[in-house]
């Protein structure tokens, strides 16, 4: 499975959380540490998941980046 997570520059660490995945949540000190925690922090979120009986959520959320005009100078 492939799950979306949103990166987050939080003031000198980095942040991340899994949109599909409620309350999985990781940091790290560069985006590369902070994927690599994510993709731990999904595991361990899953795992917990099937051992209290609860359903794993399929990925759904869908990732786009949007262009826009750079604003005009005042």
């Amino acid at each position: 499975m492939e799950y979306a997570i949103v990166i987050e520059k939080a003031n000198e660490t980095w942040s991340a959380h899994a949109p599909d995945l409620p309350g999985c949540i990781a940091t790290g000190e560069t985006i590369e540490e902070v994927k690599n925690n994510m993709r731990t922090a999904i595991e361990w979120h899953i795992e917990a998941l099937r051992e209290s009986g609860e359903d794993v959520p399929e990925p759904t959320v869908q990732v786009a980046v949007v262009a826009i005009p750079a604003p005009k100078a005042a």
